[in-house]
């Protein structure tokens, strides 16, 4: 009995210790401020303003990405027929890397804008593997002709769905396609045009694939003067072929052609291929239209 005594006021001494020293700690902790993340704060500083614009019939986020804060706005739009063209978001997706990484090639005063997926339903229903579109574990050749993953969740075909020319069934290729409801029934084609009527922009490019060309867009007033000089300045620095007129099959309802009867000059740049987002040339083009608006001071 006589040894266990200081054992046990050694536990109580040391207990009582580590109690104290406890709320020390404590203490010292509440009063001390905590630090800044470093790292967050000089990516809000130097990268571009994320906002979501809208969302899919699915629910999924549809975003863009700005950089700069001139008074010109461009806009840059890729994945309107979702996975079926998926080279087109990936596409906008390395011009938003690109341009973290060189944030001083938009001039001052310009502002950019980047949607890189205005269909990520139908972006999501399709992967690529080994040179072939993977949907349910079947694989489908590339440009098989059956537009799996152009259309978003309601089956329509966004680039029929605004309010040019709108009917509610529309052509792609030799085939009929859904063009919704009504102009804007989608909420896809309806994030686009808030975007849209929100910022104003003096020029809208669209990418897609895969014609190997930059057409000119157009409505019932024809071709704005300002889409002639951009179509023809991408087209020149990129290689694709300038096209003032499609002609192949009647489109009604595409995004283009609404934007030039509100006004806003716009093209579409479609690629040669839907297997690669052709880097080189696109930046070119980009590029080409970033100098012709940035000397426009």
């Amino acid at each position: 009995m006589q040894n266990q005594f200081p054992k046990k006021v050694v536990i109580a001494v040391f207990l009582a210790l580590l109690i104290i020293a406890g709320i020390i700690v404590f203490f010292h902790q509440k009063t001390k401020p905590t630090p800044e993340p470093v790292v967050q704060k000089v990516e809000e500083k130097s990268g571009p303003i994320r906002e979501v614009i809208g969302k899919s019939v699915e629910g999924r986020e549809i975003e863009s990405y700005t950089f700069g804060k001139g008074e010109t706005r461009l806009a840059f739009v890729g994945g309107v027929h979702g996975g079926y063209e998926w080279n087109s978001a990936l596409l906008a997706y390395q011009f938003i890397d690109y341009l973290k990484a060189n944030p001083k090639l938009i001039p001052e005063n310009l502002t950019v804008t980047i949607i890189p997926s205005a269909n990520p339903d139908g972006v999501y229903k399709i992967t690529k593997k080994d040179g072939y579109f993977v949907m349910a574990d079947v694989l489908i050749k590339t440009d098989d002709g059956t537009g799996i993953g152009r259309f978003n969740a309601n089956n329509v075909d966004l680039n029929r769905n605004f309010d040019c020319k709108w009917k509610p069934e529309s052509m792609w290729r030799s085939k009929i396609v859904s063009a919704g409801t009504s102009a804007f029934s989608e909420p896809e084609s309806m994030a686009i045009k808030n975007f849209v009527l929100k910022n104003k922009p003096s020029a809208v490019i669209f990418w897609h694939s895969q014609a190997n060309s930059v057409y000119a867009s157009e409505c019932q007033n024809g071709i704005l003067p300002e889409t002639l000089t951009i179509m023809n300045k991408y087209s020149l620095a990129s290689g694709y072929k300038a096209v003032q007129v499609f002609d192949s099959y009647e489109v009604t309802g595409d995004a283009e052609g609404w934007l030039a009867s509100i006004g806003i000059p716009a093209i579409t740049v479609e690629m040669q291929t839907h297997e690669t987002i052709e880097w080189d040339r696109n930046l070119a083009g980009v590029k080409a239209l970033l100098d012709y608006f940035g000397s426009k001071k």
